[in-house]
C-alpha cells in the first residue's frame, strides 16, 4: 500500500490544515517563535510517516514512525502553550486536542502493525 493511501497519513495532513489556519491568527511577534516551531512539529508528522514508508526495513519504518509520534507530543504541548497565551480559543484548541488524540491512535496502531511484522 501506498503512503498517501494510509489513513493515519491522511488524518496527519488534515492536522497540518488545522495548524496554518489557527496560527495565522497569532501574534506577528510569535512569527519565528511559537507559530514555527507549532507549524514545524505538525509538518513532520506526515513528512516522517512518509519517510519510514519509503524505508526498506521494518526497523528503519518504525524508527521514522516514532519520530512522527515524538512531533505529535511536541504539537500537543505548543498546543498547550498557544492556550496559555490566549493565541487560540478553548473550542479551537479542543478540536485541535482531539484530532491530535485521533492522529496519535492512528499512528500507534501503524507502529504496532509493522511492529508485528
Amino acid at each position: 500500500m501506498e503512503y498517501i493511501e494510509l489513513e493515519v497519513w491522511k488524518e496527519s495532513r488534515k492536522l497540518v490544515q488545522e495548524i496554518y489556519k489557527i496560527t495565522k491568527n497569532y501574534p506577528k511577534e510569535e512569527v519565528y517563535a511559537l507559530t514555527s516551531q507549532i507549524r514545524r512539529s505538525a509538518v513532520s508528522v506526515p513528512s516522517n510517516i512518509a519517510e519510514g514508508c519509503g524505508r526498506r526495513t521494518s526497523a528503519d519504518t518504525i524508527q521514522f514512525l516514532h519520530i512522527a509520534r515524538g512531533s505529535l507530543y511536541e504539537l500537543e504541548t505548543q498546543s498547550y502553550l498557544s492556550l496559555d497565551q490566549k493565541y487560540v480559543s478553548k473550542l479551537d484548541f479542543d478540536s485541535l486536542l482531539e484530532q491530535i488524540k485521533h492522529c496519535k491512535k492512528l499512528l500507534n496502531g501503524f507502529i504496532n502493525y509493522y511492529s508485528s511484522k
